[in-house]
């Protein structure tokens, strides 16, 4: 069973789950204008890992056969028969009932919305079949994490979450996009929908360049509407920098790049702007 689990663990590319998890707590520190208490900040977690392993195992299983015929992912667990559909199954199902009771021990609003999120979880997976807008609900998907972080510490769905969430949205968005360039030539002959498909790669390095401005714009909204510091700014700035990095590895569409652009940049990215806006909050605090 712990082989099977190590397999699992590695078919959903688990450590990627530094993508969303400080954005959460970013969304947490925002909300509580300092650090959540210590039963908050595990139960947020608990529920991000158990939210996120579920998406990605779903999003396996129920791309296994696409996966199959697709050169690049032939070899992902269940395709190559390393790991049984059963297995997943029960390792969902259990992921499920992890975020499930994880958002009960938040709050009654965050577990009377827990279906909500799951809905879009597992719509994200069949998106790619009939629209180029799936990059879009992998953002929305991602987005609930600073939302659904929020709404644990306050009880309540506030506008600053909301732009947090959006800037998430669209920044996920973004480097999702850019993940695609790698199967447009698939997709285009699958009859698969992505905007790499529809936009070629020149297209949709300038959508991505687009919906990665979003990010920093709602950022700088929420240091006005919440009267941050100067920590938080700097956070801002390295983000930005990072983001501009990330493009000009691509610059000349050199998907060779496009590890160092997308797992190491993004993940710099999320880690950054959390522990500038943590700093910010405890230094105006006076704890630092």
């Amino acid at each position: 069973m712990f082989a099977r689990l190590k397999i699992f663990l590695e078919m959903i590319k688990f450590p990627h789950t530094v993508f969303a998890l400080p954005f959460a707590f970013t969304g947490a520190v925002l909300a509580a204008n300092g650090f959540p208490s210590g039963a908050q900040a595990l139960w947020i977690a608990v529920a991000m890992v158990g939210a996120r392993t579920a998406a990605m195992g779903l999003n396996r299983l129920i791309d296994a056969e696409i996966d199959a015929r697709n050169p690049r992912t032939s070899g992902r667990a269940i395709p190559a028969g390393r790991l049984g559909k059963g297995t997943v199954v029960l390792l969902i199902a259990f992921s499920i009932v992890l975020f499930v009771f994880a958002a009960s021990r938040l709050n009654m609003l965050c577990f009377y919305l827990s279906p909500v999120a799951l809905v879009l979880l597992i719509s994200y997976s069949y998106c790619k079949r009939f629209t180029s807008l799936s990059h879009l609900v992998l953002g929305l998907c991602l987005a609930a994490a600073p939302v659904g972080a929020w709404i644990a510490i306050t009880g309540s769905l506030e506008f600053p979450a909301l732009l947090l969430g959006a800037g998430v949205l669209f920044w996920v968005a973004g480097f999702d996009i850019l993940y695609a360039l790698q199967d447009l030539d698939f997709d285009r002959s699958s009859g698969l929908h992505s905007i790499p498909a529809r936009l070629g790669i020149s297209g949709s390095l300038r959508m991505a360049r687009l919906f990665h401005l979003v990010l920093p714009s709602m950022l700088v909204a929420l240091y006005f509407m919440l009267n941050l510091g100067i920590l938080f700014l700097f956070g801002l700035l390295i983000a930005v920098v990072m983001l501009c990095y990330e493009h000009w590895l691509l610059r000349d569409a050199d998907l060779a790049k496009l590890d160092a652009a997308f797992f190491t940049m993004n993940g710099y990215i999320s880690v950054a702007l959390f522990v500038f806006t943590l700093g910010d909050t405890l230094w105006r605090h006076g704890v630092a």
